[in-house]
C-alpha cells in the first residue's frame, strides 16, 4: 500500500468514527501542552527569580556580627563579637577564594538629607567602590563613588532613584550640592531604577550612598559602638566553585581575629544569597519533574486511548485484513499499515499539541509580567522530551494492535461478519 493511500485509508477510519477519535487525540494533545506549559512555566519563574535576585546581588554573602554560642581559647559563650573596619584587609588577605571583602556602615534614623527643594530621612550607607558590582547598583547618570573618591575621603554622594525624584523631582541633580545632616555632598551620579526582591537593610532605591572612609569620619559610631566598628562585611567568591572555600576562609579569619570557633554560626550569621539561589533551583526542578510527570501520565493516557481506537479498527475492519491476506498480503504487510497508521495518529495529535502550546506561550508572553516572572519560555529540552515521549507512546500505542492484525487467521477473517 503507497504512502497516499495509507493516509487516505488512516483519514477514513478516523472520519468514521469521530467522536472517539476526537477524544483520543484530544488526550494525546493535551498531553504535548501540559507538558510543555508546565515546564515553560517552571523555567519562566525560574529566569525571573534569578533576574530578581541579580538586581539585589550576585553571589553575595552577607556577614553579620553575634554572638558566640561555644567557648573557644578559654573564653565563655554570649560574648558579643563585633567587627572592626580593620577586620576587612585581614579577612581579605586570608581567603584567597574570595573576590571581594567589603564594610558597609550605614547611618538612618534622625539624619536628614536636604537639597536646595525638598528634604527626607533615607538610610545613608558606606563601603568600597566594588560594592556597586556586587550590590548590582547600576549608574544612570553620572558615576559611582571611585578608589580615588574613597582614598581621599571625598563628599560625594550617589543617589537612589526614588530618594532622587524626593529631593529633586524632575531637575537634573548630577553636580548639584545636598547636606546630610549639617555636612555638603557633592551629588556624582544617580542609580538605574530596579525592581529588588529582597533586602538586610532597607531598597537600594531609597538610599544614599557616599564612600566609607567619609562615614567614618563625618558621621563617626556613637557609644557603645567602638569607633572603628562596622555594621555588616560583604563577601564574593572568585567563582560559584569557591563559594564554600570563600566561606570557610572568611569564618576561619574572623575566628583567628575575634578569638571565637570557626565553627560557631552563632558569632558569625552570614546571609548566603549563593545557597539561597541553590535551593531555589532545587524547588524549581522538583516543581518541573512533578509537573512533567503529569503531563507524561496524561500523555500516556491517550496513548491507551490510542491503543483502544486501533484495537476497535482492527476487529472492524477483520474481514478487510483476511480479503488483503487471501490476496497474498503478507502479515508484516499488515503489521506495517496498522503500525504506521497508529503512528500517524500520534504525531498527528502531538504536532497540535506542540503547536498550540507554543501559539499559548507566544499569546501569554504578549501580557506585562510581574517581576518575579520572565514568561512562558518553552525550551528546546522541553520538546526534546515531549517528543521522546511522543515517540515511545506512539510505539507502545502501536505495537499490540498491528500484532493483533498481522496475526489474523485469512480464513477466519473470510467468515467474519461485523456485528455477529
Amino acid at each position: 500500500m503507497v504512502l497516499r493511500d495509507l493516509l487516505l485509508d488512516t483519514l477514513r477510519t478516523l472520519w468514521s468514527h469521530k467522536l472517539r477519535t476526537f477524544l483520543t487525540m484530544f488526550g494525546i494533545a493535551w498531553g504535548i501542552i501540559s507538558i510543555t506549559l508546565m515546564i515553560a512555566a517552571g523555567e519562566g519563574l525560574r529566569a525571573g527569580q534569578e533576574k530578581q535576585q541579580e538586581t539585589f546581588a550576585k553571589d553575595l554573602m552577607v556577614v553579620f556580627s553575634g554572638r558566640t554560642s561555644l567557648q573557644a581559647g578559654g573564653l565563655r559563650a554570649g560574648r558579643p563579637v563585633n567587627w572592626v573596619d580593620a577586620d576587612v584587609a585581614a579577612v581579605q588577605q586570608e581567603a584567597p577564594a574570595c573576590r571581594y571583602v567589603l564594610p558597609e556602615l550605614e547611618r538612618g534614623g534622625g539624619l536628614v538629607v536636604r537639597s536646595l527643594y525638598n528634604n527626607g530621612s533615607p538610610l545613608v550607607t558606606g563601603s568600597y567602590p566594588p560594592f556597586a558590582e556586587i550590590r548590582s547598583i547600576s549608574v544612570e547618570t553620572g558615576r559611582f563613588y571611585d578608589w580615588g573618591d574613597e582614598q581621599q575621603a571625598r563628599r560625594v554622594a550617589f543617589l537612589g532613584t526614588n530618594i532622587k525624584k524626593q529631593l529633586f523631582a524632575t531637575r537634573p541633580a548630577v553636580g548639584e550640592t545636598i547636606n546630610i545632616g549639617e555636612i555638603p555632598f557633592t551629588v556624582i551620579g544617580v542609580m538605574s531604577s530596579k525592581d529588588q526582591n529582597s533586602c538586610y537593610d532597607g531598597w537600594d532605591v531609597d538610599k544614599v550612598f557616599i564612600p566609607f572612609s567619609t562615614m567614618l569620619r563625618d558621621f563617626p559610631n556613637k557609644p557603645p559602638a567602638t569607633a572603628r566598628s562596622i555594621d555588616h562585611m560583604l563577601v564574593a567568591p572568585k567563582s560559584l566553585e569557591d563559594h564554600e572555600a570563600c566561606k570557610w576562609q572568611v569564618k576561619r579569619a574572623l575566628g583567628r581575629i575575634h578569638n571565637f570557633d570557626p565553627n560557631d554560626k552563632e558569632a558569625a550569621p552570614i546571609w548566603d544569597t549563593v545557597e539561597g539561589a541553590k535551593a531555589f533551583a532545587k524547588l524549581m526542578d522538583a516543581m518541573k519533574y512533578f509537573l512533567g510527570a503529569i503531563g507524561i501520565t496524561t500523555l500516556f493516557l491517550g496513548g491507551i486511548g490510542v491503543m483502544n481506537v486501533m484495537l476497535v479498527a482492527v476487529r472492524e475492519r477483520t474481514r478487510e485484513i483476511g480479503i488483503r491476506k487471501a490476496i497474498g498480503a503478507s502479515s508484516k504487510s499488515i503489521l506495517g499499515q496498522f503500525f504506521v497508521e497508529t503512528l500517524i495518529i500520534v504525531f498527528l495529535s502531538g504536532g497540535l499539541g506542540m503547536g498550540v502550546a507554543y501559539g499559548l506561550c507566544a499569546l501569554v508572553n504578549l501580557i506585562p509580567m510581574p517581576p518575579f516572572f520572565a514568561g512562558m519560555l518553552p525550551t528546546w529540552q522541553s520538546a526534546a522530551v515531549s517528543i521522546a515521549v511522543l515517540g515511545s507512546v506512539a510505539v507502545l500505542s502501536a505495537l499490540y494492535p498491528a500484532r493483533r492484525a498481522a496475526i489474523v487467521d485469512p480464513i477466519e477473517a473470510l467468515r467474519y461478519e461485523p456485528g455477529g
